[in-house]
């Protein structure tokens, strides 16, 4: 009897020390690190927010250096709050100027949208919330402030934006006041007006910007919220002259 005890207990012991070792592995979900580590990411908030933890995060996509784009995923921690304020005033924006026409070059307005760019790679896991799948981004408290800034553009470019600033050769500059590129009775003309009419409106904010890629092709955009400085398209020091 004395031997019997002594080889469960012995049982018990290495059963438990089993499932200790085992048990936070098959409930762990490892944390991924998506994007390139010297590449330019973008976090596209949507309308939708969620309650994770106590905290109401945003929710939007996630576009990588490379193109790839990720649904449902939750900005957590540092600035969530300030990205939601941004974004309603965005859609507030649009709900006012839509219905309405570039005086200066006759064109309709375009809704525009805000993003916000990561510099390095983004830390997301896997959470289940209210029975549904998301990708949390996660840490964002350990990612340097100026490893982050906000833009604003038209929605429809968002994609080519992230795709020029990761494309060597793109640079940002200013568009002076008086630029032509204001008149232009196109796209980039109404959007370039429209991104400085929003930043004269927005807190904190600045517009009237154009990333100028390799082949000369202009993206116009505006500056919101811009949290640091190592994102070298947040304060461009350049004067753009199409004339040039």
């Amino acid at each position: 009897m004395k031997y019997v005890i002594i080889g469960v207990v012995v049982v018990v012991v290495v059963v438990a020390a089993v499932l200790v070792l085992v048990l936070p592995t098959l409930h762990r979900v490892p944390v991924q690190y998506v994007g390139s580590p010297s590449g330019y990411e973008a976090f596209v908030p949507s309308s939708q927010t969620v309650n994770y933890h106590g905290h109401t995060d945003p929710v939007g996509i996630l576009i990588l250096s490379n193109g790839t784009t990720i649904q449902n995923v939750v900005w957590n921690g540092k600035y969530a709050g300030r990205i939601i304020h941004d974004h309603n005033a965005i859609e507030q924006l649009n709900n006012q100027f839509l219905v309405q026409t570039d005086p200066v070059n006759y064109q309709p307005y375009v809704p525009l949208q805000d993003f916000y760019v990561i510099k390095g790679q983004v830390p997301i896991e896997q959470a289940t919330i209210n029975g549904q799948t998301y990708y949390v981004i996660i840490e964002v408290n350990s990612i340097s402030v100026a490893n982050m800034s906000g833009f604003f553009t038209y929605e429809g470019w968002i994609n080519n934006f992230v795709a020029a600033i990761n494309t060597p050769g793109t640079y940002a500059a200013v568009l002076p006041g008086n630029s032509p590129v204001f008149t232009w009775e196109n796209l980039t003309g109404t959007v370039a007006y429209q991104t400085m009419t929003y930043g004269s409106l927005l807190y904190y904010s600045g517009g009237g910007v154009v990333l100028v890629l390799p082949n000369g092709t202009l993206i116009p955009y505006g500056l919101i919220s811009p949290f640091g400085v190592d994102v070298p398209f947040n304060s461009p020091s350049q004067v753009y002259n199409p004339s040039s």
